[in-house]
Protein backbone atom coordinates (compact mmCIF):
# COMPACT_ATOMS: atom_id res chain seq x y z
CA UNK A 1 0.00 0.00 0.00
CA UNK A 2 2.41 2.26 0.54
CA UNK A 3 4.29 1.65 -2.27
CA UNK A 4 1.21 2.30 -4.19
CA UNK A 5 1.01 5.93 -2.56
CA UNK A 6 4.76 6.20 -3.11
CA UNK A 7 3.97 5.48 -6.65
CA UNK A 8 0.62 8.27 -6.96
CA UNK A 9 2.59 10.76 -5.34
CA UNK A 10 5.20 10.61 -7.91
CA UNK A 11 2.79 10.50 -10.84
CA UNK A 12 0.85 13.73 -9.38
CA UNK A 13 4.46 15.27 -9.50
CA UNK A 14 5.21 14.90 -12.79
CA UNK A 15 2.08 15.55 -14.05
CA UNK A 16 2.28 18.83 -12.21
CA UNK A 17 6.14 19.78 -13.54
CA UNK A 18 4.87 18.76 -16.65
CA UNK A 19 1.39 21.26 -16.48
CA UNK A 20 4.34 23.94 -15.05
CA UNK A 21 6.11 23.28 -18.15
CA UNK A 22 3.39 24.27 -20.48
CA UNK A 23 1.98 27.11 -18.86
CA UNK A 24 6.05 28.27 -18.44
CA UNK A 25 6.38 28.32 -22.33
CA UNK A 26 3.92 30.56 -24.43
CA UNK A 27 3.09 30.00 -27.91
CA UNK A 28 5.03 31.49 -30.51
CA UNK A 29 4.03 34.93 -32.04
CA UNK A 30 2.04 34.24 -35.19
CA UNK A 31 4.29 35.21 -38.04
CA UNK A 32 3.62 38.67 -39.28
CA UNK A 33 1.15 39.22 -42.23
CA UNK A 34 3.22 39.62 -45.59
CA UNK A 35 2.56 43.63 -47.10
CA UNK A 36 0.16 43.18 -49.71
CA UNK A 37 2.45 43.65 -53.60
CA UNK A 38 1.12 46.73 -55.13
CA UNK A 39 0.72 46.10 -58.87
CA UNK A 40 1.81 49.00 -61.01
CA UNK A 41 1.08 50.22 -64.73
CA UNK A 42 3.37 52.75 -67.06
CA UNK A 43 1.27 55.62 -68.78
CA UNK A 44 2.86 58.24 -71.03
CA UNK A 45 2.51 62.16 -70.04
CA UNK A 46 3.05 65.17 -72.20
CA UNK A 47 4.82 67.89 -70.15
CA UNK A 48 5.48 71.55 -71.88
CA UNK A 49 9.50 72.69 -71.69
CA UNK A 50 10.25 76.22 -72.74
CA UNK A 51 13.88 77.28 -74.18
CA UNK A 52 15.43 80.45 -75.16
CA UNK A 53 14.20 79.77 -78.51
CA UNK A 54 11.10 77.86 -78.56
CA UNK A 55 7.99 75.82 -76.65
CA UNK A 56 7.46 72.20 -76.90
CA UNK A 57 6.93 69.20 -75.80
CA UNK A 58 8.58 66.31 -73.86
CA UNK A 59 7.37 63.14 -73.13
CA UNK A 60 7.77 60.93 -70.38
CA UNK A 61 6.91 57.34 -69.19
CA UNK A 62 5.94 57.01 -65.69
CA UNK A 63 5.33 54.37 -63.20
CA UNK A 64 1.49 54.13 -61.64
CA UNK A 65 -0.78 52.26 -59.43
CA UNK A 66 -2.67 49.75 -61.47
CA UNK A 67 -5.79 50.52 -62.09
CA UNK A 68 -8.84 49.96 -64.26
CA UNK A 69 -9.61 53.76 -64.67
CA UNK A 70 -6.27 54.11 -67.17
CA UNK A 71 -6.98 57.29 -68.87
CA UNK A 72 -8.14 59.20 -65.57
CA UNK A 73 -4.80 57.56 -63.82
CA UNK A 74 -2.56 59.11 -66.67
CA UNK A 75 -4.52 62.88 -66.34
CA UNK A 76 -3.96 62.86 -62.75
CA UNK A 77 -0.48 62.14 -63.33
CA UNK A 78 -0.13 64.65 -65.55
CA UNK A 79 -1.72 67.18 -63.34
CA UNK A 80 0.03 66.34 -59.59
CA UNK A 81 3.59 64.47 -60.59
CA UNK A 82 6.31 66.66 -60.91
CA UNK A 83 8.54 65.95 -64.61
CA UNK A 84 11.75 64.17 -64.87
CA UNK A 85 12.89 66.30 -68.02
CA UNK A 86 14.90 69.27 -67.14
CA UNK A 87 12.99 72.12 -67.79
CA UNK A 88 9.74 70.52 -68.33
CA UNK A 89 6.68 71.58 -66.42
CA UNK A 90 3.26 71.15 -65.61
CA UNK A 91 0.58 72.92 -67.27
CA UNK A 92 -2.54 72.36 -65.31
CA UNK A 93 -3.14 74.26 -62.10
CA UNK A 94 -2.29 71.56 -59.49
CA UNK A 95 -5.68 71.71 -57.37
CA UNK A 96 -7.53 70.63 -60.80
CA UNK A 97 -9.79 67.79 -60.33
CA UNK A 98 -10.79 64.88 -62.78
CA UNK A 99 -14.45 65.14 -62.27
CA UNK A 100 -14.62 62.40 -65.11
CA UNK A 101 -14.17 60.77 -68.26
CA UNK A 102 -16.46 59.29 -71.01
CA UNK A 103 -15.27 57.78 -73.46
CA UNK A 104 -17.32 56.51 -76.65
CA UNK A 105 -16.61 54.68 -80.14
CA UNK A 106 -13.19 56.54 -79.78
CA UNK A 107 -14.27 59.86 -78.41
CA UNK A 108 -12.96 60.49 -74.59
CA UNK A 109 -14.94 63.64 -72.93
CA UNK A 110 -13.09 64.87 -69.93
CA UNK A 111 -14.67 66.58 -67.66
CA UNK A 112 -12.68 68.92 -65.52
CA UNK A 113 -13.04 71.18 -62.38
CA UNK A 114 -13.32 74.84 -62.60
CA UNK A 115 -9.68 75.48 -61.50
CA UNK A 116 -8.04 74.08 -65.01
CA UNK A 117 -8.93 77.11 -66.15
CA UNK A 118 -6.60 79.38 -63.97
CA UNK A 119 -3.98 77.75 -66.12
CA UNK A 120 -1.34 81.22 -67.14
CA UNK A 121 1.21 79.46 -69.24
CA UNK A 122 0.69 82.43 -72.23
CA UNK A 123 -0.61 82.71 -76.02
CA UNK A 124 2.33 80.75 -76.92
CA UNK A 125 2.21 77.57 -74.57
CA UNK A 126 -1.92 77.51 -74.64
CA UNK A 127 -2.33 75.36 -77.99
CA UNK A 128 0.21 72.88 -76.59
CA UNK A 129 -1.27 72.94 -72.72
CA UNK A 130 -4.44 71.49 -74.96
CA UNK A 131 -2.11 69.19 -76.76
CA UNK A 132 -0.16 67.73 -73.89
CA UNK A 133 -3.80 66.78 -72.71
CA UNK A 134 -4.75 65.28 -75.88
CA UNK A 135 -1.22 63.45 -76.29
CA UNK A 136 -1.15 61.96 -73.04
CA UNK A 137 -4.79 60.73 -73.55
CA UNK A 138 -4.50 59.37 -77.18
CA UNK A 139 -1.47 57.11 -75.60
CA UNK A 140 -4.31 54.79 -75.12
CA UNK A 141 -5.75 52.52 -78.47
CA UNK A 142 -9.32 53.16 -77.08
CA UNK A 143 -9.01 57.00 -77.44
CA UNK A 144 -8.55 58.66 -80.93
CA UNK A 145 -10.15 62.03 -80.48
CA UNK A 146 -10.51 64.12 -77.20
CA UNK A 147 -13.02 66.93 -75.86
CA UNK A 148 -13.35 69.06 -72.91
CA UNK A 149 -15.97 70.32 -70.85
CA UNK A 150 -15.66 72.18 -67.57
CA UNK A 151 -18.09 70.96 -64.12
CA UNK A 152 -20.56 69.35 -67.23
CA UNK A 153 -20.95 72.34 -68.57
CA UNK A 154 -19.75 72.28 -72.52
CA UNK A 155 -20.31 75.74 -72.73
CA UNK A 156 -18.73 76.94 -69.31
CA UNK A 157 -15.00 76.47 -71.00
CA UNK A 158 -15.14 77.40 -74.61
CA UNK A 159 -12.38 80.37 -74.01
CA UNK A 160 -10.51 77.80 -72.18
CA UNK A 161 -7.32 80.14 -71.32
CA UNK A 162 -7.67 83.10 -73.59
CA UNK A 163 -6.19 82.82 -76.84
CA UNK A 164 -6.84 79.36 -77.54
CA UNK A 165 -10.64 78.21 -77.02
CA UNK A 166 -12.23 74.70 -77.84
CA UNK A 167 -14.14 75.53 -80.59
CA UNK A 168 -12.61 73.29 -83.20
CA UNK A 169 -12.82 70.11 -80.76
CA UNK A 170 -12.98 67.14 -80.63
CA UNK A 171 -9.08 67.33 -80.90
CA UNK A 172 -6.41 64.79 -82.15
CA UNK A 173 -3.05 63.85 -81.41
CA UNK A 174 0.03 65.91 -82.55
CA UNK A 175 3.31 64.44 -82.25
CA UNK A 176 4.93 67.21 -84.62
CA UNK A 177 4.96 69.27 -81.47
CA UNK A 178 6.96 67.10 -79.02
CA UNK A 179 10.80 67.41 -79.21
CA UNK A 180 12.02 65.13 -76.70
CA UNK A 181 12.83 62.40 -76.65
CA UNK A 182 14.24 62.26 -80.34
CA UNK A 183 13.29 58.12 -80.38
CA UNK A 184 10.96 56.24 -78.50
CA UNK A 185 9.90 52.85 -79.25
CA UNK A 186 6.52 51.38 -78.12
CA UNK A 187 7.40 47.71 -78.99
CA UNK A 188 8.93 45.57 -77.94
CA UNK A 189 8.91 46.43 -74.77
CA UNK A 190 10.89 45.91 -71.69
CA UNK A 191 11.41 42.05 -70.59
CA UNK A 192 10.07 40.96 -73.79
CA UNK A 193 10.96 37.22 -74.90
CA UNK A 194 11.38 38.04 -78.97
CA UNK A 195 11.76 35.83 -81.52
CA UNK A 196 13.46 36.21 -84.89
CA UNK A 197 11.94 38.15 -86.77
CA UNK A 198 11.13 40.86 -84.33
CA UNK A 199 9.09 43.75 -85.58
CA UNK A 200 10.14 47.30 -84.05
CA UNK A 201 8.12 49.93 -84.10
CA UNK A 202 8.02 53.90 -82.38
CA UNK A 203 8.14 57.17 -83.81
CA UNK A 204 11.76 59.69 -84.25
CA UNK A 205 13.00 62.86 -85.37
CA UNK A 206 15.88 62.01 -86.96
CA UNK A 207 17.93 63.27 -89.84
CA UNK A 208 16.77 61.75 -92.97
CA UNK A 209 14.04 59.81 -91.16
CA UNK A 210 16.60 57.54 -90.42
CA UNK A 211 16.17 55.16 -87.60
CA UNK A 212 18.52 52.26 -87.29
CA UNK A 213 18.90 49.31 -84.36
CA UNK A 214 21.09 46.09 -83.39
CA UNK A 215 20.39 43.06 -80.93
CA UNK A 216 23.41 42.31 -78.77
CA UNK A 217 23.63 39.51 -76.19
CA UNK A 218 24.89 39.42 -72.71
CA UNK A 219 28.52 39.72 -73.61
CA UNK A 220 27.78 42.66 -76.13
CA UNK A 221 27.97 40.70 -79.30
CA UNK A 222 26.02 41.68 -81.95
CA UNK A 223 23.25 39.46 -83.27
CA UNK A 224 21.73 41.11 -85.70
CA UNK A 225 21.06 44.52 -87.01
CA UNK A 226 19.08 46.87 -89.41
CA UNK A 227 17.71 49.95 -90.43
CA UNK A 228 14.16 51.52 -91.26
CA UNK A 229 12.26 54.58 -92.44
CA UNK A 230 10.06 56.45 -90.07
CA UNK A 231 7.65 58.62 -92.40
CA UNK A 232 8.66 61.55 -91.71
CA UNK A 233 12.30 63.61 -90.41
CA UNK A 234 13.36 65.67 -89.03
CA UNK A 235 12.14 68.49 -88.34
CA UNK A 236 9.06 66.87 -88.08
CA UNK A 237 8.06 63.34 -86.23
CA UNK A 238 7.48 60.17 -88.12
CA UNK A 239 6.24 56.87 -87.26
CA UNK A 240 8.40 53.98 -87.91
CA UNK A 241 8.71 50.01 -88.00
CA UNK A 242 10.95 47.60 -89.13
CA UNK A 243 11.88 44.07 -88.75
CA UNK A 244 15.26 42.32 -86.92
CA UNK A 245 16.19 38.96 -87.59
CA UNK A 246 18.83 37.81 -85.67
CA UNK A 247 19.68 34.09 -85.30
CA UNK A 248 21.16 33.31 -81.30
CA UNK A 249 22.48 30.11 -80.77
CA UNK A 250 21.35 29.32 -77.51
CA UNK A 251 18.34 31.02 -75.47
CA UNK A 252 19.40 34.53 -73.75
CA UNK A 253 18.98 37.41 -72.82
CA UNK A 254 20.32 40.95 -74.47
CA UNK A 255 19.37 44.36 -75.06
CA UNK A 256 17.94 45.91 -78.49
CA UNK A 257 19.34 49.18 -79.44
CA UNK A 258 17.09 51.78 -81.04
CA UNK A 259 19.40 54.77 -82.35
CA UNK A 260 20.52 57.61 -84.63
CA UNK A 261 23.80 57.39 -86.32
CA UNK A 262 25.46 60.82 -86.77
CA UNK A 263 25.90 62.37 -89.75
CA UNK A 264 29.00 64.36 -87.99
CA UNK A 265 30.86 61.64 -87.03
CA UNK A 266 29.18 57.99 -87.43
CA UNK A 267 28.22 57.29 -83.77
CA UNK A 268 25.23 56.09 -82.63
CA UNK A 269 23.02 58.94 -80.60
CA UNK A 270 19.71 59.57 -78.93
CA UNK A 271 19.88 55.79 -78.36
CA UNK A 272 17.28 53.90 -76.91
CA UNK A 273 18.42 50.36 -75.11
CA UNK A 274 15.49 47.59 -74.36
CA UNK A 275 15.98 44.52 -72.06
CA UNK A 276 14.77 41.52 -73.83
CA UNK A 277 15.32 37.82 -74.21
CA UNK A 278 14.63 35.08 -76.45
CA UNK A 279 14.22 31.09 -76.13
Amino acid sequence: MKKCLKYLFLLMFLVGVAGCSLRESPAPDPAPNEPPVLETMEVAVYYLKSTNNDMYLVREVHEVDKTKAVAQAALNELIHSTPVTEGAFNVLPSDTRINGIQIEEGLATVDFSSQVLQANVGSSGEGLGIASIVNTLTEFPTIQRVQFIVDGDPEKGMDWWGHVGLYEQPFTKNLSVVYEPVIWVTAPVAQQVIKSPTSIKGTARVFEATVSFHLKDADGKILGRGFTTASEGAPGRGEFEGELVFNPETAGKGQLEIFEVSMKDGSEVNKVIIPVEWK
